[in-house]
């Protein structure tokens, strides 16, 4: 569209998602509104079994930069999430299944009438004994309130390998088939960055769910969720106020118009809460220890409790990618 190019300014150079207010042009920054909450997303801690090739949360065996969350500490988000109206409880990390607590936390969502989702790449931490008793536990229990979303980037190894690395291909087979085999409800997680139209890939997933009787519909987009790359290597657009009629787009369609993230930084006190998953780390982002004080946020990228767009990511996966994690 070119008329993206014309008023989502491309400008290169210093000065862009500096101001929470102006872009580097001087436009009025985009913001969005808190619509109310529907997904509170946790982060169960940022290390992980494998380090991806583009992860936007940096995370690896020795990224700890977001601690361990305890349920003792989660608790208490939950029980606001519950008077705040919130439908679901999302996990992720880093990978969930290395937090200690992981059952204890998925265990009080659910327990708390939550749907619960678990983003996982479902390989070796997934599958240890304990892990796969505990998880069969609560399926017995909350059925399919508890959906366990896998990623896998490609729908072929060779593809899914450059991004995940050597031998992650058979491990997050081996992992959806034995969530498969035993019952859980189901999710992919895969990417956009190879250059193929979605229909093609959707069917790419239609034959290697097909091949191992996966209870997984390729065409349903809960199911088989596409993200946008966020690779940080191309200069992105600033998004102004006026971009949501030009782009046909409300802002009550982003991610954070509807969720927060709890996470703990190491050696914090005590957990905050973040607008959304994809801005762990930006310390000005930061809205408050409690859902009450991110509701009322004001001041700096916030202004009563609305999200002021001044991060490359909430241009490019959010508003122009489309993307969404709940």
């Amino acid at each position: 569209m070119g008329v993206n190019v014309t008023v989502v300014d491309a400008l290169s150079g210093p000065g862009k998602f500096e101001d929470p207010d102006r872009t580097a042009k001087g436009e009025v920054r985009a913001t969005v509104p808190f619509d109310g909450l529907d997904t509170l997303w946790i982060n169960t801690g940022t290390l992980c079994n494998i380090t991806c090739r583009n992860c936007y949360i940096d995370s690896s065996p020795s990224n700890d930069r977001l601690a361990y969350i305890t349920a003792a500490e989660t608790v208490p988000f939950l029980d606001e999430a519950i008077g705040a109206g919130a439908r679901e409880i999302g996990f992720t990390g880093g990978e969930p299944f290395l937090n200690p607590e992981i059952v204890e936390l998925l265990e009080a969502a659910l327990v708390r009438g939550f749907e619960v989702l678990v983003l996982t790449n479902a390989m070796l931490p997934m599958q240890r004994p304990r892990l796969k008793d505990g998880l069969a536990r609560l399926r017995d229990a909350y059925g399919s309130r508890l959906t366990m979303r896998v990623s896998l980037d490609h729908y072929t190894k060779a593809l899914h390998e450059t991004e995940r690395g050597a031998d992650t291909w058979e491990r997050a087979l081996e992992g959806i088939d034995w969530l498969a085999g035993n019952g859980f409800r189901l999710a992919i997680a895969g990417r956009t960055c190879w250059g193929e139209i979605e229909s093609s890939e959707r069917e790419g997933y239609r034959r290697l769910i097909a091949a191992h009787g996966w209870p997984i519909d390729a065409d349903d987009r809960a199911q088989v969720t596409l993200f946008p790359e966020m690779d940080g290597h191309h200069d992105v657009p600033e998004i102004t106020r006026a971009c949501w009629n030009i782009l046909q787009k409300s802002p009550s369609e982003m991610m954070c118009a509807h969720t927060r993230m709890v996470v703990r930084r190491k050696e914090a006190a005590k957990p905050v809460v973040l607008p959304c998953t994809l801005l762990p780390y930006d310390a000005a982002f930061e809205m408050g220890a409690t859902l009450a004080e991110a509701a009322t946020a004001d001041g700096g990228m916030f202004r009563q409790g609305a999200v002021k767009l001044c991060h490359p990511h909430c241009a490019k996966f959010c508003v122009l990618g489309g993307g969404s994690c709940s």
